[in-house]
């Protein structure tokens, strides 16, 4: 069973990647979108700062200290075009979801004996315990950081024209 402090640890550790990963990416580059369908790096990064700020924490939140109240409705999906999610300035972007994660932490590494067996006042969520959004929040990281690995790598196939990068390996 994860802990607080595991969960805590991991959210740290993977923020830090996600950063990372777009740390040198140029304005044009987090802007762009593989195809009509898939997210910008850009996307990938202001929807975590939603889902950090009207997701995970505040569903915690309501789950383990207004266990009778629903949380806000919440649309992800639909945020992106809504919120006009690659509009926007990408260092203020960057800036916003490292603060929103260090807030992050800082409220779970000072939740007092959180009960992770809560369950989660949800219409849909049947037999959902707090413990279950905790671990999926750490997934959810761990889902959109794979995401933008494979944006960097479709950047990189497609910066690397005219030369192939099979000699790396297979994908």
């Amino acid at each position: 069973m994860i802990t607080t402090d595991e969960a805590a640890s991991l959210l740290q550790t993977t923020s830090d990647a996600i950063l990372t990963l777009l740390n040198d990416l140029s304005d044009t580059q987090m802007r762009r979108k593989p195809d009509a369908a898939s997210w910008s790096p850009l996307e990938v990064l202001c929807h975590l700062i939603d889902e950090e700020r009207e997701d995970f924490r505040q569903r915690i939140d309501y789950t383990l200290h207004r266990p009778t109240e629903f949380a806000p409705p919440i649309a992800p999906g639909q945020w992106v075009t809504e919120r006009a999610y690659n509009s926007r300035n990408v260092a203020e972007m960057q800036a916003q979801f490292r603060a929103e994660r260090q807030q992050s932490l800082e409220w779970l590494r000072n939740l007092p004996s959180p009960n992770w067996e809560q369950p989660v006042n949800h219409p849909r969520a049947q037999e959902l315990r707090a413990g279950e959004l905790l671990a999926s929040w750490v997934a959810h990281d761990l889902l959109h950081l794979r995401q933008l690995i494979e944006l960097r790598y479709a950047l990189a196939c497609d910066e690397s024209n005219p030369y192939s990068v099979a000699y790396a390996g297979e994908w």
